[in-house]
């Protein structure tokens, strides 16, 4: 679509892309060449509402909304969890730290916020949708028939930007940057290191401190802290603990926000491209056909070697992480590793 295309036109676009090919809002934006943040922004004034910064304090309220639908995705992956958002705290990360509702934020990434009411054959649906610089989404809170609507009129007025002008300008995407050569990096050092951790969150650091991307990492870790599995692996993980009950914890997110869900699954459906589980208060749908590459990582900890499944992306951006339900202080459940074993290893 031409740039120059004023907003009016750029909305009706989006509307008719919804309305004619039956496609989900960042689908249309993406089919008339706009960002799904930029589209929102261009119903301003009709089904959105400009929300004002700092986005700490529309979060701090939103536990007035009851229980809601909490959104958090990348490009290849969907998590949804339906609870409240309680034991909110503030930091480098934000916290919300509720048995449900399981978030790590990072606001300097939140640029733009909205209110949004789309009118649907259902009736009115209601969020609070949180978008980066780009355009791209962050983080959704969505309104379900139990939520307490007077909170979210309440959360509107108070939060509500002055500027209800439609639009919104953007910023282009930043290439990632170069990976450092193999040769150029303490690899030894590294190893060592990584041998050295005490804690799960050291694996951040760690890669900062010698300067190595994240799938770097892994390909230098210590022999047998990492390994390349099958991409089938996802979907074998996901069918087995929900066959024996084994509680998991799930994690995908996005430079703004990670959400988790902890506890067993139920209802895994594999539908096309997509391996979905379908529970009661949480949904996952991921593309395997994008899974570019699965790693079985272990690292240690003062509790025990802790194992994770990582999915990646063809450029190298982490779809989702699996692990076994932990707490601090106890060791990895034995049938989180039995799950893990049945993984078929790549030479």
């Amino acid at each position: 679509m031409n740039q120059l295309a004023t907003t009016e036109q750029q909305y009706q676009a989006f509307q008719n892309a919804k309305k004619e090919q039956k496609l989900r809002n960042r689908e249309a934006a993406q089919a008339i060449g706009i960002s799904e943040g930029q589209a929102i922004a261009n119903a301003i004034g009709r089904e959105a509402i400009r929300l004002k910064a700092p986005f700490q304090d529309i979060i701090a309220d939103v536990p007035k909304l009851g229980r809601v639908m909490a959104l958090t995705r990348n490009e290849s992956t969907v998590h949804e969890k339906i609870g409240t958002y309680e034991n909110i705290s503030f930091g480098h990360a934000g916290l919300v730290l509720g048995p449900d509702i399981d978030l790590r934020v990072f606001y300097s990434y939140w640029k733009h916020g909205y209110a949004v009411t789309e009118e649907t054959e259902k009736g009115p649906q209601r969020s609070l949708q949180f978008y980066d610089a780009t355009g791209t989404a962050i983080h959704k809170i969505h309104l379900k028939d139990f939520s307490n609507v007077d909170g979210w009129n309440e959360i509107v007025q108070k939060h509500r930007s002055d500027d209800q002008t439609p639009g919104q300008a953007v910023e282009s995407a930043q290439p990632a940057p170069a990976e450092k050569p193999d040769s150029k990096i303490d690899q030894e050092g590294f190893k060592a290191t990584w041998l050295a951790m005490k804690d799960t969150h050291d694996f951040f650091p760690l890669l900062r401190k010698f300067g190595v991307s994240r799938l770097q990492g892994l390909r230098l870790a210590p022999e047998g802290y990492a390994y390349k599995v099958d991409n089938i692996s996802t979907q074998k993980v996901l069918e087995i603990a929900a066959a024996d009950g084994t509680s998991i914890m799930c994690f995908v997110g996005n430079p703004g926000n990670i959400q988790i869900h902890t506890g067993p699954i139920k209802n895994v459906k594999e539908m096309g491209p997509w391996i979905n589980v379908l529970d009661e208060t949480f949904n996952l749908h991921l593309r395997t056909d994008l899974i570019a590459e699965s790693w079985v990582v272990r690292k240690p900890t003062d509790d025990g070697e802790v194992t994770s499944l990582e999915v990646y992306d063809k450029d190298g951006e982490i779809m989702a992480q699996f692990f076994g339900e932990r707490k601090p202080g106890k060791p990895e459940l034995a049938a989180w590793r039995n799950i893990v074993a049945q993984l078929p290893i790549l030479a």
